[in-house]
């Protein structure tokens, strides 16, 4: 398995000796594109190539969410390119909703006209930031790999994704995922992850790590969900206390929040 580094993030102002619990929010949140039902794709598809109004108003409305929480896994976001004007989406999010610490990896880069990212937001600080290419016949799937550490607390490695459409690939980036897990480590692995718990449950080396799914509530369509797709895993030692799945209509994919509480040392 190859990564590589990130490039660094903003100081903190927070005082991580006082972090006890850490509320956390998982979107996709679709280029900013409010999305309302399936008509929507088509009729706004120039948005996946120019710049819009709606998407930047949109975007404030995304960091208004994030506001509440103290860390944020983002999927589908974007870099900076034509479509979004040259705004860095990550970047605009942390500093509209008063995060100091973000970090982003570039999972499909079409140049100057779209940068598919993945995004994390933190008011605590971030170590040892890596992004991972996933397998797959098609490239630009990704992976996002962070630790926040606090003084008096184990290290929470988070694992964010964005998996492929197909099984059979999808079962091999699911594989690589647990490759990445910690064993000094707590670790939570979350996003959009195109499958149902069911899939997740049967995946031998997710079964042997021990991780477990803490929903199953649909969460795509936004407008009418059916599917149970966006995720979090939390693996053996991780103290979850609440996971709720939001119900903001801000793209097409709503959001998924829980609360984790921090083993001391």
């Amino acid at each position: 398995m190859t990564a590589r580094t990130i490039s660094a993030a903003q100081p903190s102002l927070a005082d991580p000796a006082k972090v006890q619990r850490l509320r956390l929010l998982t979107f996709n949140m679709q280029v900013g594109m409010p999305t309302a039902h399936y008509g929507h794709y088509l009729t706004g598809a120039w948005r996946h190539l120019l710049p819009s109004k709606s998407v930047r108003r949109n975007l404030d409305r995304i960091a208004e969410l994030a506001r509440d929480y103290d860390v944020v896994a983002l999927q589908e976001a974007d870099a900076g390119s034509l479509r979004t004007a040259s705004v860095n989406q990550i970047e605009y999010l942390a500093r509209r909703a008063g995060f100091d610490h973000w970090r982003l990896g570039v999972n499909r880069n079409l140049g100057p006209f779209a940068q598919h990212a993945l995004g994390v937001l933190s008011r605590v600080p971030l170590s040892d930031v890596q992004h991972h290419a996933l397998p797959g016949q098609v490239p630009g799937r990704g992976a996002l790999e962070v630790t926040l550490q606090t003084p008096a607390h184990h290290p929470l490695q988070l694992v964010i994704a964005h998996l492929a459409l197909g099984r059979g690939t999808r079962s091999r980036q699911i594989e690589y995922l647990a490759r990445l897990a910690r064993e000094q480590h707590d670790t939570l692995l979350l996003g959009d992850l195109n499958c149902e718990p069911e899939e997740l449950a049967q995946h031998p080396g997710l079964q042997k790590l021990g991780f477990r799914i803490i929903h199953d509530s649909p969460t795509y369509p936004s407008w009418r969900p059916r599917r149970s797709i966006d995720q979090v895993l939390a693996g053996p030692g991780v103290i979850t206390q609440t996971c709720l799945v939001l119900p903001d209509r801000l793209s097409d994919h709503l959001a998924v929040a829980t609360e984790v509480q921090l083993r001391p040392r």
